[in-house]
């Protein structure tokens, strides 16, 4: 059977620490029939300084022996307020999990596995994807709720997955038909409206 996965980064929200810093986060969708995915439909937010995160690891955990795609460049200009500036880093920001997605080498580590479908802070990610908490990476993928995006009824004509094989994300070995249904992301993936209410602040 061909493997499928498929990722979406949408939905921009902007969040407030308190009343003068703020910062968006995305969603990011996954549906996949890998192996490699404990969970095969998720749906978790991330912000652009825990992308960062995510690429320093897969560096370090890859010893450098692949070159991993740039997220979008860090804008010291970036506005809360600019929806054509959030548009373009969370299209950058899809682009490289699409990227990062299609590296079997990738697909085995913890870290990403953590990102893409558990809502851990960095520094629970960290502690989790080293076995330093009580409970390892395949449960807290699993204690993770699934908030709906769209229908049963949309999911089921885009997406013809079987869902029925768990497996532990540190185990996947077979890849080789690992497929990135581009065209399925760009039918589903949609950009809400952005709140213009709040002031120009630095993500």
């Amino acid at each position: 059977m061909q493997q499928v996965i498929s990722v979406w980064v949408r939905d921009p929200r902007i969040q407030k620490n308190d009343f003068w810093h703020a910062y968006i986060d995305y969603e990011i969708c996954l549906h996949t029939n890998s192996v490699c995915f404990t969970k095969k439909i998720s749906s978790v937010r991330r912000r652009y300084s825990e992308f960062v995160w995510l690429r320093e690891k897969l560096e370090a955990n890859s010893l450098l022996m692949i070159k991993l795609p740039d997220l979008p460049p860090k804008n010291p200009f970036f506005s809360l307020n600019n929806a054509r500036q959030i548009t373009e880093r969370m299209r950058g920001l899809q682009k490289f999990l699409e990227q990062i997605l299609q590296s079997p080498l990738l697909l085995s580590d913890s870290c990403l596995h953590l990102f893409l479908q558990s809502q851990l802070s960095v520094a629970k990610m960290e502690a989790c994807a080293t076995g330093r908490t009580p409970f390892s990476v395949t449960q807290a993928v699993q204690r993770c709720g699934l908030r709906r995006f769209h229908s049963d009824e949309e999911l089921h004509k885009s997406m013809s997955l079987s869902c029925d094989c768990d497996s532990d994300s540190s185990e996947c070995t077979d890849t080789k038909s690992l497929v990135l249904n581009k065209s399925q992301s760009a039918a589903l993936l949609r950009y809400p409206g952005l709140n213009q209410e709040d002031s120009e602040l630095h993500q």
